[in-house]
């Protein structure tokens, strides 16, 4: 495979290097003295993921000061919500905070349109992509239906508490033809939405299934695996070719049952991954994670340990060093540059 091939895709075909390529969830956040300053210029946080002049700035800001080998688009997971007529607004302490769900008809008649109203994301890659050097790629995101679903399903109704959005397996219990219809309508935006970043230079696109903890493997493959296969299809049926990372988080031993039924070319996997169980998974395809962003906050030695059995476990195969979830507010930048330091990028 030729080397001039940016790091990040030699790793997605499925080459192993000898120091792996490493970007962080949030490494564009609030532990960014710089992203500070940026984010007090605008009053909504909405507005801000749509402004691509602050949103791109707030990109690179992480790529300007560590030798990332990717940089991910600053943007929200709960976008897609908006576009599909449901109001999303993010308050102080509390997180978002979603309107009253739209009728499911309501909703599919805008799903195809869902590139289009969130284009000003596709303007923050295009911007991102222009500034930055070909070694590094760039990569764009879209929350997993499910659990965009669990979030739109409460809506206004603000019934799940924070931290408690597993519980939202409730809904199934109670209506799942309604959630099964939900999850439908996410899929055809989202293949859109994903079309519409990759068109605007995203080399790589990810899916976040952030609440794929406490299911059943019933409803792991109703909620998780079979929107995720529809989604990937249906995002090459839309003429998309570029890599696909999934990260079902929280999936724990059912991400190896995700690696072999979803068609990604990588799995992320979250801190709680036993390391056997990452090893089985890379069998399969790459992998991405896990590092614990508690162990990054703390740093000191044995962050440097935890980095070295990582690299021991994973680095003989196609790996992409990164986090088991984002990166923390209050996250000393020195801790982030040990890491890099610890792995030998540069």
């Amino acid at each position: 495979m030729s080397s001039s091939r940016p790091a990040l895709l030699r790793v997605l075909d499925g080459e192993t290097l000898a120091t792996p390529p490493v970007w962080f969830m949030r490494q564009a956040g609030r532990y960014l003295p710089e992203y500070r300053a940026l984010r007090a210029t605008a009053a909504d946080f909405v507005g801000f993921c749509l402004d691509p002049e602050k949103a791109a700035e707030a990109t690179l800001q992480p790529m300007r000061r560590f030798p990332f080998s990717a940089a991910i688009v600053f943007a929200d997971i709960l976008l897609i919500p908006q576009a599909l007529g449901q109001k999303v607004a993010f308050e102080a302490g509390e997180g978002p905070v979603l309107g009253e769900l739209p009728p499911v008809e309501a909703m599919a008649a805008l799903a195809e349109e869902a590139g289009r109203a969130l284009s000003p994301v596709g303007e923050t890659l295009s911007r991102v992509r222009a500034a930055m050097d070909s070694q590094r790629t760039l990569i764009g995101f879209a929350g997993a239906p499910w659990t965009v679903a669990t979030y739109m399903l409460d809506g206004a109704n603000r019934t799940i508490g924070k931290g408690e959005r597993a519980l939202a397996r409730d809904f199934v219990y109670r209506d799942a033809a309604h959630v099964e219809a939900v999850l439908d309508v996410l899929v055809e935006a989202t293949a859109h939405y994903l079309k519409m970043q990759a068109e605007a230079g995203a080399q790589v696109l990810k899916i976040f299934e952030s609440w794929a903890e406490g299911l059943s493997d019933e409803l792991f493959d109703r909620l998780v695996l079979a929107p995720h296969q529809k989604l990937v299809a249906r995002v090459r049926e839309l003429g998309v070719t570029v890599p696909l990372i999934g990260f079902p988080r929280g999936s724990a031993a059912l991400a190896e049952r995700y690696a072999a039924g979803c068609d990604v070319q990588a799995v992320a996997l979250d801190t709680a991954c036993p390391l056997e169980v990452g090893r089985r998974v890379q069998a399969i395809k790459p992998i991405q994670g896990a590092l614990d962003p508690l162990l990054l906050r703390a740093g000191g030695a044995a962050l440097d340990r935890r980095v070295d059995v990582l690299l021991d476990a994973w680095g003989q195969g196609p790996y992409v060093f990164n986090l088991g979830h984002g990166i923390l507010p209050d996250t000393p930048i020195a801790h982030v540059e040990q890491v890099l330091k610890r792995i030998g990028a540069d």
